[in-house]
């Protein structure tokens, strides 16, 4: 476990920082311009899911190391209504906000890997990770 740093998501300002952070985290990994925005998107999505659905939550960056490998894990966790449907959320170009945002999907692509897990009451928490290539 690497370190691992967080932002609160309460307002839409806290989504800046999110962003913010995460660029800068991707940075200093030595992530190129593209993945940096990659992950800034990803990062944008999941900081707007948590402020649009349930309206606080956190966003957790953790530097991820391996033998092989360097990356970023970012970690979106909410204690809110939670998802009812998730092979719904999970089809592109669904939309419950009508949003232009790239979704859940969009996420899922934009990262190397994607893991949710929804409770109906409870809260959803989304662990996907970016490697340095």
């Amino acid at each position: 476990m690497g370190s691992q740093s967080y932002v609160t998501i309460m307002k839409e300002w806290d989504i800046v920082a999110a962003r913010q952070m995460g660029r800068d985290i991707a940075k200093n990994l030595g992530f190129g311009t593209v993945d940096q925005a990659r992950i800034t998107t990803a990062i944008s999505e999941l900081a707007r899911n948590i402020h649009l659905y349930a309206g606080e939550g956190k966003v957790c960056f953790e530097i991820v190391e391996s033998l092989e490998h360097k990356g970023i894990r970012v970690l979106a966790t909410d204690n809110g209504p939670g998802i009812r449907d998730l092979s719904q959320v999970m089809e592109d170009g669904f939309t419950t906000s009508g949003g232009l945002g790239a979704g859940l999907p969009g996420v899922k692509r934009l990262m190397d890997d994607f893991d949710i897990e929804s409770e109906v009451g409870k809260g959803t928490k989304i662990t996907t990770t970016k490697w340095v290539r």
